[in-house]
């Protein structure tokens, strides 16, 4: 006998306006005449108008994992059991997506059909740190879901003091301005630290996310502690022809409004002939003009990535974003992608052995300074670090004149030998 129905006029409140509601989603697995139907999420609609009425929350924590993780499980045990029993237990899986976020249909069905059997039903793609959420199951069923999907393929995610599932975007298989391989970038990183996702064991969360280029289309300059984002350092590639296609349909006003005034460092100048001239000196790698000029304009040749470390949201001291640590490396041979593994290890080592409990990578450098932190993973000062370290203001200047005096003497003796 299915459980009466509750009444939720206040979540109704949220399915108005022209806007999806996440209401939908929960109200038609809870439908009674709904094919999938979720005695679970009919409670969970119950508790949570409870919620809206009372204002208060109803969830707490415990400990739940699967036979040799110590991660991967957010567990939800309800406050007000007794009148929502069966979404007394509401524990959250967090599996790990394909790099990239490439998906078979199989594969998306196989998912939901696993989480049918042993779970709510109810399934977000994805996370912040990249993992596909299974929301919703009880402790009993927890270790059969994820066996199951084990057997799919799927392994779990980070959750906890831990390193977090990775993001990748789609990268080289459908973008034309990514400048590396993304997935195998990603794939890479996740098979050498996956002990430290399975096994807790760091003062915080410290996740790795991958962008192709500036776009950043996972976000991670601002929401990774190591942020690997593609760039290129010769000159932008230019097809004369293409621009003046463009010109012509879109009108050499639009393009000047558009395109020429809205570079950020004046880097652009259409001539007379309709043709582009570009400053590649002053090129700061926006992705304004590449975007709008997709045909006509590309990233160069000479391309790689930057390593930016820091990025996080409002934790101790507020949001930050990543700070330059490694200005180029390029990552196309073997030895490369070692070479971002023996960077990555060194940071993880450093944040495991130095930083403070609850507090992230970035609030680490910010205690101790970035040279410090710098001397600690073994990165050699660089100017290029910062483009305009005097006008930064989340970077000590004290010390960088005699830095860069250094560092200039260092590679006048390269050159030398």
């Amino acid at each position: 006998m299915k459980p009466k129905k509750h009444k939720t006029p206040l979540l109704d409140e949220l399915q108005d306006g022209k806007w999806p509601s996440f209401v939908n989603g929960l109200k038609r697995l809870a439908d009674d005449d709904g094919k999938s139907y979720s005695p679970m999420m009919n409670d969970l609609l119950g508790q949570l108008e409870h919620s809206y009425q009372t204002k208060l929350g109803y969830w707490k924590g415990g400990t739940v994992s699967v036979f040799g993780y110590g991660g991967g499980v957010i567990p939800r045990f309800s406050k007000v059991a007794e009148e929502f029993p069966e979404s007394s237990e509401f524990h959250t899986l967090r599996v790990q997506p394909p790099a990239g976020l490439h998906y078979s249909t199989d594969l998306l069905r196989n998912m939901c059909d696993i989480w049918e059997e042993h779970g709510s039903g109810l399934i977000a793609l994805h996370g912040q740190s990249g993992d596909i959420m299974f929301q919703g199951c009880t402790t009993e069923n927890v270790q059969k879901a994820f066996d199951d999907l084990n057997e799919i393929g799927l392994d779990m995610g980070g959750a906890g003091p831990a390193l977090r599932t990775s993001m990748s975007c789609v990268g080289h298989a459908r973008c034309e301005q990514s400048c590396y391989d993304e997935v195998r970038a990603h794939r890479s990183i996740i098979n050498a630290f996956l002990d430290e996702m399975h096994r807790p064991a760091l003062p915080y969360k410290f996740k790795f996310k991958f962008s192709g280029c500036a776009n950043d289309c996972v976000n991670a300059i601002h929401r990774a502690d190591f942020a690997v984002i593609g760039t290129w350092r010769d000159d932008m590639k230019v097809d004369q022809a293409e621009v003046k296609n463009y010109i012509d349909q879109a009108g050499r006003k639009y393009t000047i409004d558009n395109v020429i005034a809205r570079c950020p460092t004046n880097a652009l100048s259409l001539n007379d002939d309709d043709t582009l001239e570009v400053d590649n000196s002053s090129c700061v790698r926006c992705m304004h003009c590449l975007n709008v000029m997709n045909k006509a304009l590309s990233p160069g040749d000479d391309k790689g990535v930057t390593i930016l470390i820091g990025g996080k949201r409002s934790l101790k001291i507020g949001d930050q974003m990543g700070t330059v640590v490694v200005p180029f490396l390029k990552l196309e041979s073997d030895e490369d992608f070692e070479r971002l593994e023996e960077i990555a290890e060194n940071v993880i080592e450093f944040f495991a052995e130095n930083a403070l409990e609850h507090e992230r990578i970035g609030e680490t450098i910010d205690r101790i300074g970035l040279v410090n932190f710098l001397d600690g993973v073994g990165v050699e000062i660089d100017p290029n670090m910062v483009n305009h370290p005097r006008t930064n203001s989340y970077v000590d200047t004290a010390e960088w004149d005699q830095e860069a005096d250094k560092w200039l003497e260092r590679k006048a003796g390269e050159a030398a030998e």
